[in-house]
């Protein structure tokens, strides 16, 4: 089931910007005339995107705090 709710509600603007983005790089229109798999296929792509730079984020940072 898809959540709506932000966890950090601050984050919101860049969220649909990065989502604007994927869909510009993949030629696809959102919204409710467009295919629930076109629109998946943005949602998937922002997940991917997101973890990246999670995982990004914790390697230049926490191991610092858990190697000492």
């Amino acid at each position: 089931m898809a959540r709506n709710k932000l966890l950090v509600p601050d984050a919101k603007k860049a969220i649909e910007a990065l989502k604007n983005e994927i869909a510009q790089e993949f030629g696809i229109m959102l919204g409710a005339d467009t295919s629930s798999r076109l629109n998946g296929t943005v949602g998937g792509e922002m997940v991917k995107r997101l973890v990246k730079m999670a995982q990004e984020q914790l390697s230049s940072g926490y191991t610092d705090k858990f190697n000492k």
